[in-house]
Parts: structure tokens; sequence; C-alpha cells
């Protein structure tokens, strides 16, 4: 599905409706969105602009500066009085011919209003002076505390001076809620639409990675190996990269989120390559290892077919109901079984499992959510459990090893090998959808991709 601007905006009036709708029945109130700020590279340059996740979801406004008003009101018997408050405010950037002639046409507050749905839209300059009225009599104020300074001072001034005007009869907001609770938990459960762009993410990321795995040979530089990857991103109508490509060839591998540099690639090597194509704001998340000279040695191909048969077994326990605590413990069991079989390990699975032993060679989760970031928002633990998994949730699954090249209790033909697999699930009705399932795997698939 590609999108179009009639469709995407009844999507986001359709999540407007559905948050006003929970809001109300968690006491109303007022939901802050910040938009997200342009960011300096260096004096005269600006880093690439890339909305703020949460605004986007609610309004599919694109720009910087401002920020949205999502206003539910008070509840119970005087919500009467809030019959005429406004539901989507937006304070954005104006018009501007002069600049927009040097950055680019901008919506403006017209625009707001007529393209995006505000009931009210005001230029960013008076959003200080407007916001206290918007706060006032409103009930609870949605909204991330500690994640940017400014914002916070700037609630802070706001819900200030409604205090100092409560003689007057202001009412400033009854307390601050997280997001997590309403936006957060809405964004966790994917939409068909948020599916099919995952999807179109996934199908540009496969032909990155087998583009890496052609490209990535003996003499060739991790940023090349860096650049053909991004490039298949931007040649397939992808935004680009959705976070920090990573290239590692060698002992490299063994950083977890070792970043490509300009190490060469070299025969007898690994390759370790995560990355994920951004399209439309949601982001694939892929990693394979690949030999450099096209063939897996045979201490290579050990630890590799331990990941994968690992991975499989782990990816076999996403279903509805389970949990990722559940599809994790699945995972390292069987990793733990094949690390004490080639001898990485010693004593008994369960033993190395209680101990945490396996840590020194698989120190991170299996899972994270996956969507508009890479690292997707939402609640791990319900209530201090682990929870289920729902119809809809889109997670990832890759289990890894990393053994040190100077880690002397290893054996000496598998240090300094880094190994990870992962692939983008989204749980169905009775299991789940292999997103990436078109990126080459199996040692064969991976050796006739990497044909020298």
């Amino acid at each position: 599905m590609e999108p179009t601007m009639e469709r995407d905006l009844e999507m986001f009036r359709r999540r407007r409706r559905a948050l006003l709708h929970r809001m109300r029945s968690l006491g109303g109130g007022v939901l802050l969105l910040p938009a997200a700020e342009e960011k300096l590279r260096n004096p005269s340059a600006e880093y690439l602009f890339r909305q703020d996740s949460d605004h986007y979801y609610v309004t599919g406004f694109d720009e910087p500066e401002g920020c949205a008003l999502l206003i539910a009101g008070k509840c119970g018997a005087e919500a009467a009085a809030d019959e005429d408050r406004p539901e989507l405010v937006m304070f954005v950037r104006p018009r501007d011919k002069e600049k927009e002639i040097w950055t680019g046409y901008r919506a403006g507050v017209e625009g707001a209003r007529e393209v995006y749905g505000a009931d009210q839209a005001y230029p960013v300059a008076e959003l200080e002076a407007r916001l206290p009225g918007l706060l006032d009599k409103a009930g609870p104020l949605w909204f991330r505390l500690g994640v940017d300074p400014a914002w916070d001072a700037r609630v802070g001034r706001a819900i200030a001076e409604l205090r100092n005007r409560s003689r007057a009869g202001s009412e400033p907001p009854p307390g601050v809620k997280d997001l997590e609770l309403l936006l957060h938990e809405a964004r966790l459960v994917k939409s068909p639409e948020e599916v099919a762009r995952l999807r179109r993410a996934a199908e540009i990321t496969a032909e990155a990675h087998m583009a890496a795995m052609r490209d990535g040979q003996p003499g060739r530089r991790e940023g090349q190996v860096q650049a053909e990857i991004e490039y298949a991103f931007r040649r397939r109508g992808g935004a680009g990269p959705g976070y920090g490509t990573i290239v590692a060839t060698g002992v490299n591998g063994c950083v977890l989120h070792y970043r490509a540099g300009d190490t060469v690639l070299k025969d007898g090597e690994l390759c370790l390559v995560d990355a994920g194509g951004e399209y439309d704001l949601y982001t694939a998340d892929v990693t394979r290892t690949f030999p450099v000279n096209g063939a897996f040695s045979k201490p290579q191909r050990a630890l590799y077919e331990l990941v994968l048969e690992s991975q499989l077994a782990a990816m076999e326990a996403v279903k509805p109901g389970a949990t990722l605590d559940a599809v994790h413990d699945v995972c390292v069991r069987k990793l733990v079984e094949g690390m004490i079989r080639l001898g990485l390990l010693q004593g008994g699975v369960d033993e190395r499992i209680e101990d945490k032993g396996f840590r020194r060679y698989y120190m991170h989760r299996t899972s994270h959510w996956l969507g508009m970031d890479v690292h997707d928002v939402g609640a791990y633990y319900l209530d201090g459990k682990s929870r289920p998994l729902a119809a809809g949730m889109v997670l990832t699954v890759e289990p890894g090893l990393y053994v040190a090249p100077d880690d002397a209790q290893a054996p000496e033909e598998f240090r300094g090998i880094g190994i990870r697999i992962e692939d983008d699930l989204v749980v169905t009705g009775s299991g789940y959808e292999n997103l990436t399932d078109a990126v080459p795997k199996t040692v064969e698939e991976v050796e006739s991709t990497c044909v020298r």
C-alpha cells in the first residue's frame, strides 16, 4: 500500500478519535506533543530533520518546531462546559516567502487548519502566551516529562502562571500523566496501514542486505559497504536508514553498537551488518552475518548454525499469549546447550542459565518492539509481569554470540568471532509473519548470495 495524502489524513483523524475516547475514559485532559526541532550539525548546516514519532503519529505533520495539543477536556458533570473547546490545536511556523525560498515551503497556520485538520492553529511565536489558556480548566496534562528540558520549563511556566491566577478562577492541570498509558499503548499494536509500511521497509531492507553481501568482498572497507546499503534504501523509495548502520568486520563484530568505519574487510573474516531502511517513518531492523570470502570456515559455521538454530526456535515461540521473556528463555536455552557442546561453556545447562554464565557470550535480550522507532514504544511489563503478545504487535528476534578476541577461556578457533541474526516479526492471530523472511539467512543462502 502506497501512502496517499487523503488516505493518510483519514488515518490520523481515526487515531485522534480513538485517543480522545481513551483520554475521556481516563479522566480527560490535554495531550501535549512537541514537534521535533532542527539540530545544527555545524554553524551553517542542520542534521537531516526527522519528525518526533508521537507528534507525527497523531497529526501527520512533518515540519519542525511548535506542538500539537489534543484536548479531551473534563469528564463527567463538568463536560458540558467544555463543549466549545477545540479538539486539535497546532502551533506551527507561519508562512514566510523569504525563508521558504531557502528552506522549502511551509504549511503555515492555514495549512494546519485546512490540510491537517486543526480546529485552531497559531504561529509558534504565540505558544508561550496561549498555552496557559489552553490548559486552564481542561483537566490533567498528558506530557512526557524529562525528555526535553526546554519543554519541561515551558510547561512549568504555564502551570505556574495558572496557579498564580487561581484567585481569579484559573485551574491548572490537577496532575501530569505520562504518555505510556495512553499514546504509547496505542502505538504498540499496529494497524494494517502500519504493518503495510513496515512490510515495505522490510522489502527495501532485504535488497540492501543482499547488496551488502555481494559488495562485502576482501579489500572493501566498512564504509563502502555502508554506502551500498544506504544507496539501496534510497533507490527503492525509502527515506534512508532508520538508525545508524552497523557494518562490523572481523573483531569489530564483537562490539554490539559498532558503527561502520574505515576497517578493511579481510579474507577469512565475517562481516556483521545491522541495518534497517525507513519508509514513511516506519523502520525495519535486520542483522545478518556473512563470510567476506563467500564461504564460512568450520568454526564460523558452527557458531553461525547455533545462532540460527536458536533464532528459529525463539521465532516459533512467538504467538498470541506468549511473552517476550518466554521467547528469550527459549533462545537462551538453545544457545547454552550449543555453547556447552562447542566448549564455550562448561557444566550443566540449567546451572549456566541460573548463574547467567552465558552472558559472557550473549549479553543482550532477544527481542524489542519495532515500529516508528527502532526500539519502539510500549511497556514490556504489566503489573511486574512480562506482558502477553497480541496480534498486531511487532518485535525483533535477534540472538547472537560474541567471543572477544582476547578471551582466554574460549577455544582459540572461536576468538574474535561476532555473529547476530535478526528478523522482524508481526504477531498474527495464530502465530507470526516474518516480515524480513526475504533476507538470505541459512548458510547455503548466504554463501550463494555472497558468490565471489
